[in-house]
């Protein structure tokens, strides 16, 4: 990987920017989260390409991806529930999916 932490996070800054994350109250600042979550990701990204085939590489990331968009559409219904609203899983995922983007 030859793109600086830095300019990561700069690019996940603007990517957010369409589709902001709300903090709310978090105990923590967003910038500070955003360098720690780029640089365990880069340092995992390290660790691991030197010993893997890229398509497996490619599913390691495919597998990883899923698993947060599982999880962060599972915790957004759980919210959505909580505040007694209806969830539909397709508007959820629609974020997520290519079609959503525009």
């Amino acid at each position: 990987m030859q793109v600086s932490t830095e300019t990561l996070v700069d690019m996940l800054r603007e990517v957010e920017a369409e589709d902001p994350i709300d903090y709310a109250d978090l105990p923590f600042g967003e910038e500070e989260l955003r360098r720690l979550v780029m640089s365990s990701l880069v340092e995992r990204h390290h660790v691991v390409e030197g010993g893997m085939s890229v398509p497996d590489l490619h599913a390691m990331y495919l597998l990883s991806t899923a698993k947060l968009v599982l999880e962060n559409t599972v915790l957004h219904a759980r919210l959505l529930l909580l505040q007694g609203q209806q969830v539909d899983v397709q508007v959820l995922l629609t974020p997520f999916t290519l079609t959503g983007r525009k």
